[in-house]
């Protein structure tokens, strides 16, 4: 009977299978990252080709076809390798992401993306064509761009190990800054060929400069030490006085009388510069994140080794319950002296205690992951709450995005709160309006 009731009760779940369960989940969630990796840095590589591509496309269109053809068509053919480079990646992770779905947003994304890349080949045709406009190309090169980027945002918010949630925030907001940068070089770009700025181009401009410089703001919060570094070099360089007067040039005196169209070429090599050396920030922070995992990974790996030997050390039988045993030692007269009285009472229980212990140490250990999580999850959650909050108002309004981004800095201005706060009381009160 008591073999039988062992064996029933060996049957139940244990709190050490699911202690060594809670181990292997961290394990599998590290080596999910460790593909997931490859793909951000394949998709970080192919928006990089996307932003040439739009720059060069800008200048065709906006010279009318007489400037930066061959460019373009090579930019074109880069574009196709890195697109080649992002679908291998996505295929590596393909079965881990829909057998094992972690994220229906991230799955959604994706799909988003890929839908919007098969219209890839009719923009570049409307772009040969010139049956496109400057602006039509620009939107919808930034609507793929923006789409790609989505993915990485998206993965960011399904970490839950804060060294590594820490880096892919900084990622998606240096991702952010540089498509802004890369819209300005397009914007610029297509200003200086047509040789005016209206006051539209003027506003966009000054607006994605400020969208750049809330980015980097955060990134810089939340790199690691070496990337920050770049970035303040890059930020500190002699190349950004001449971007900043060529910027004042077409902003100002580009609204009023003609500019010189060649002042389109001194541009777009500039900012295409800039870009550059963004993205080799950009691959700094890829390889803090990489090494990070690897490192997260094997720590997980040797911890799960020594919690399994450890359990199944105490899966050993215990020893039973034994009498007083008085150990005495007789004096010299031989008469016999009190000796030390030791005792098996508790022993049985010494597995429980340990695996509490554990438990404890395993909970705890979470808790203070999810509190360092905290601040990481708070920025993603403040981008996700202003982009809802431009979209709100670009519906309600029926304006542009970066009117609406306009709009809500006037009101923040306006009220003299901060963006975020003013982008949750927008989208706080629609809800209540539903």
């Amino acid at each position: 009977m008591d073999t039988r009731k062992r064996q029933r009760k060996s049957a139940q779940p244990s709190a050490e299978e699911y202690l060594i369960a809670s181990r292997r989940c961290e394990l599998m969630h590290l080596q999910y990252f460790l593909q997931m990796g490859k793909l951000m840095q394949s998709i970080g590589n192919l928006v990089h080709g996307l932003q040439r591509e739009r720059g060069a496309s800008n200048i065709f269109l906006g010279s009318d076809g007489e400037k930066f053809g061959e460019e373009r068509k090579a930019m074109v053919a880069e574009s196709g390798c890195l697109y080649t480079v992002f679908e291998r990646a996505l295929d590596e992770i393909h079965e881990e992401l829909t057998a094992h779905p972690v994220s229906s947003p991230l799955l959604a994304h994706i799909a988003s993306a890929l839908h919007g890349l098969g219209s890839l080949p009719a923009l570049r045709l409307g772009v040969k064509d010139r049956t496109l406009s400057v602006s039509e190309a620009t939107e919808s090169y930034s609507m793929l761009i923006h789409r790609l980027i989505a993915v990485v945002f998206e993965a960011a918010d399904t970490a839950v190990d804060p060294s590594l949630a820490r880096l892919l925030v900084a990622m998606v907001h240096l991702m952010n800054g540089k498509e802004f940068c890369g819209q300005e070089r397009a914007t610029g770009s297509a200003g200086f060929a047509k040789g005016s700025f209206d006051g539209a181009l003027a506003r966009r401009i000054t607006h994605l400069v400020e969208a750049q410089e809330r980015c980097f703001e955060v990134f810089l919060g939340f790199a690691d030490e070496q990337s920050c570094g770049q970035l303040q070099d890059l930020l500190a360089h002699e190349r950004e006085k001449e971007i900043e007067r060529l910027r004042k040039l077409g902003c100002s005196i580009g609204r009023y009388k003609p500019l010189d169209p060649e002042l389109s070429d001194q541009w777009f090599a500039l900012m295409s510069e800039r870009m550059d050396e963004f993205k080799k920030v950009e691959e700094s922070v890829e390889g803090s994140f990489h090494g990070r995992c690897v490192e997260r990974f094997s720590e997980a790996r040797r911890s799960l080794a020594h919690h399994e030997t450890l359990i199944a050390s105490l899966d050993e039988p215990e020893p039973s319950a034994q009498p007083l045993l008085v150990l005495c030692e007789p004096d010299d007269s031989g008469e016999a002296l009190a000796g030390e009285v030791w005792s098996s009472e508790g022993m049985g229980q010494q597995s429980g205690r340990s695996i509490f212990h554990l438990v404890q140490e395993q909970s705890l250990r979470l808790q203070k992951m999810s509190e360092d999580l905290r601040s990481a999850k708070e920025a993603l959650e403040e981008r996700k709450i202003q982009e809802k909050a431009v979209s709100l108002l670009m519906g309600h309004r029926k304006i542009s995005n970066d009117e609406a981004h306009r709009v809500l800095r006037k009101l923040a201005m306006d009220q003299g709160k901060k963006l975020p706060e003013v982008a949750r009381a927008l989208v706080s009160m629609a809800d209540v309006l539903k």
